[in-house]
C-alpha cells in the first residue's frame, strides 16, 4: 500500500530524509548500481521508501501516526495526538473537542450579532 501525504506532511519528511543512513548529498546509497541514483522519497508525495517508513519515519511521532494511525484511533485536527473515536464523525480528541466547540460557538455569535438579526 502506497501512503500519498499533502503538502505540510511532505516538506516534514523531506526533512527527515537527511535522517535516513542511506542518504548521501541527495543520493541513495541503497538504489546505487554504479551510477548515482536520486533518493526518491526526497522527490516523491507518496511514501515508497520501505527503509524509509520502517526506520527513518518514526522518528516524527506526529507524522508517524497521521500516516499510518493503529487499530480505529484517529489524529486530532487540533492537537495532532492520536484519540479513539466516539463516532465516525469525530474529529477532535476530548480535550479539543470542548475548546474548538467553544470558538465556534463564538464565532457564531459574533457573525449574528454584526448582520443584526436579533431573536
Amino acid at each position: 500500500m502506497i501512503v500519498h501525504m499533502n503538502y505540510q506532511q511532505y516538506r516534514t519528511a523531506r526533512r527527515l530524509v537527511h535522517s535516513c543512513c542511506n542518504y548521501d548529498c541527495g543520493n541513495c546509497l541503497l538504489l546505487d548500481d554504479g551510477e548515482e541514483c536520486v533518493c526518491p522519497q526526497s522527490i516523491t508525495y507518496s511514501l515508497i521508501c520501505k527503509w524509509f517508513r520502517a526506520a527513518v519515519l518514526p522518528l516524527d511521532g506526529v507524522l508517524y501516526t497521521a500516516l499510518f494511525p493503529q487499530g480505529g484511533m484517529k489524529v486530532c485536527a487540533e492537537c495532532q495526538r492520536l484519540f479513539r473515536p466516539g463516532s465516525n464523525r469525530a474529529k477532535y480528541c476530548p480535550a479539543c473537542a470542548s475548546k474548538v466547540h467553544r470558538r465556534q460557538k463564538v464565532a457564531s455569535e459574533r457573525r449574528r450579532r454584526a448582520s443584526g438579526v436579533d431573536n
